[in-house]
């Protein structure tokens, strides 16, 4: 962090998480979790903020997390994985808890893991080179075309990893929306969802990949991320600074402004 000018990092549990089909088990765990992360925070005032870890698919247990965890812990926000077995954020089994956070007006961050379908598809390659992107842009179109993103407005949702294929699959997702079968759910198109969702800097700070994300999100919409500890924050100012898209003022709003918006404890 140092090294990066980096001021304050928020945590989240990277991949597989805290379940592994024992609801006990990963009620536990999300707790510990969440307490251990809740005392980075307090033992290096400023340096750390977190968001909360939730047991899903195990909806009750999540509920309970997401109370703890924001009431009592004051967490910035939820973590969620794109998918949890075979459903991906925006099934309507995960309707109760998506609710509790639009009531909260709640900052959701995501990050992609394998799905049950898509594991060591190729056997030499690891599943984050390409699944990972995937997962993010199943999750995006779930979370739309299922109606969640319109159903709960007040989710501040972040998308890791420049939001995953969806910048380039977008000419696809906006005649989607016009066909007959999503037209009248989507009035105002795909765009009118897609560009008032967050999405992240991590593994994606290259001329490429931010090239296609402005072209579908204005920089207000970007956070800078890191991926850490599999990639670092350094990595990350370098590729932004040096993709030559940026301007010194976008570079501020991606590197602290557009995150204090959300977390408005950062302004200072």
């Amino acid at each position: 962090m140092d090294a990066a000018g980096v001021a304050t990092s928020i945590t989240s549990l990277a991949p597989p998480g805290v379940w592994n089909g024992d609801d006990a088990a990963a009620r536990h765990l999300a707790r510990s979790c969440n307490e251990e992360a809740a005392r980075l925070v307090a033992d290096h005032r400023g340096r750390f903020g977190m968001f909360v870890n939730l047991p899903l698919p195990d909806v009750e247990g999540s509920l309970r997390e997401i109370e703890y965890g924001l009431d009592t812990l004051k967490a910035d926000g939820v973590a969620m994985y794109t998918s949890y077995g075979d459903k991906w954020l925006g099934d309507r089994a995960f309707d109760p808890v998506f609710d509790e956070l639009n009531r909260r007006g709640a900052v959701v961050y995501t990050h992609p893991k394998s799905a049950n379908c898509c594991k060591n598809v190729l056997a030499n390659i690891p599943d984050s080179e390409i699944e990972y992107g995937t997962d993010t842009t199943r999750a995006i179109t779930q979370l739309v075309f299922g109606g969640t993103t319109r159903r709960c407005p007040n989710i501040r949702f972040i998308f890791s990893h420049a939001g995953g294929s969806m910048p380039f699959l977008i000419e696809r997702f906006v005649n989607l929306a016009k066909s007959p079968a999503f037209s009248s759910q989507l009035p105002q198109g795909f765009l009118a969802e897609a560009s008032k969702l967050y999405y992240d800097t991590a593994q994606t700070s290259n001329a490429a990949a931010m090239s296609a994300l402005l072209k579908v999100v204005p920089v207000s919409q970007i956070l800078f991320g890191t991926d850490f500890p599999f990639r670092t924050a350094p990595d990350h100012v370098k590729g932004l600074k040096e993709c030559g898209l940026f301007t010194p003022k976008n570079l501020r709003e991606i590197d602290r402004e557009n995150a204090a918006r959300l977390m408005p404890r950062y302004r200072t």
